[in-house]
């Protein structure tokens, strides 16, 4: 909307107009306010359970949205929507998914009622020249990667989500160089969630362990020393080469898909961008919670 526009649509409003709560306003606005870079998050969801329980994890959540900007929307890179091909969400309202099975009806009785943006989606579609990103109008929405953490940071589901999938059959480079072209986004209000787990092999959890919060065997406590080290130097090269790091690396990363929204999110990084761990710690011996924020 132009600044030209926007005059004209307050001056045609009724003075019940004046009801509108400054979030409404916001949003309205929004296109005319500063361009200032949005932060990026990489977010360890760990368990659907943390949708409704309350514990350090998700405290940590909602302490880190007190220091992002609020944006105009989220696009969200979960580890629970892979594909063939790359597609953006693109539908006026995601359902929520409860991909899962065997917890609690009170989990799966969560609704999440975000909207989406159509004309957002159009944006994420043209920012990226790498591919072709296709328009998912009805079969995906928000899947628990997505809407069990953000809706922590934003419990009120008034900001408009969207989902980019992960190509299930690219190597880890093609994602790194992929998220590098969503880059502009960032400048347009735009926060970029990645939402995984660093250390993420549920074939091994300690499950006599599972709220044991600081459990980790060995080669979790290596492999996850090791990613953090090569993220606070900035080595992403390491992260995407991460199939010849060793042994401890194949068991934390036996498959890609919980570990590649970390490299959308890394990828986005620029030199002058601050970089802060938060809910740094593992559990059930073969997870880690471990979330990084990156920007001022």
């Amino acid at each position: 909307m132009q600044r030209k526009d926007f005059i004209k649509l307050m001056a045609a409003l009724p003075l019940s107009a004046s009801a509108m709560n400054l979030q409404d306003l916001h949003h309205i606005t929004q296109p005319l306010s500063s361009t200032e870079r949005m932060p990026v998050l990489f977010l360890g969801h760990g368990s659907p359970m943390n949708a409704i329980e309350e514990n350090e994890f998700v405290r940590g959540f909602r302490e880190i949205v007190k220091t992002i900007p609020l944006p105009r929307a989220i696009l969200c890179i979960s580890a629970h929507w892979e594909t063939r091909g790359t597609f953006v969400t693109a539908m006026e309202h995601p359902k929520t998914i409860h991909d899962f099975g065997g917890f609690p009806k009170a989990l799966f009785d969560v609704q999440y009622p975000a909207p989406g943006s159509p004309s957002v989606a159009q944006e994420v579609k043209k920012a990226v020249s790498k591919v072709d990103v296709g328009l998912d109008t009805s079969q995906w929405g928000l899947d628990h990667g997505a809407w069990s953490v953000i809706k922590h940071l934003y419990p009120d589901a008034n900001i408009p989500v969207l989902q980019l999938s992960i190509d299930r059959f690219q190597p880890a480079q093609y994602h790194y160089d992929l998220a590098k072209e969503l880059q502009s986004l960032r400048s347009k209000g735009i926060l970029i969630i990645g939402s995984g787990n660093m250390v993420h092999n549920l074939g091994m959890v300690a499950w006599d362990k599972i709220n044991e919060v600081g459990y980790a065997y060995d080669w979790a406590q290596e492999a996850d020393a090791a990613m953090k080290q090569y993220i606070l130097k900035g080595d992403h090269q390491k992260l995407i080469d991460y199939k010849s790091r060793g042994k401890a690396f194949e068991l934390a990363i036996p498959t890609p898909e919980h570990f590649l929204p970390l490299l959308y999110a890394l990828a986005l990084q620029v030199g002058s961008d601050n970089l802060a761990l938060f809910n740094d710690k593992p559990m059930a011996g073969s997870l880690t919670m471990t979330s990084v924020r990156i920007g001022s």
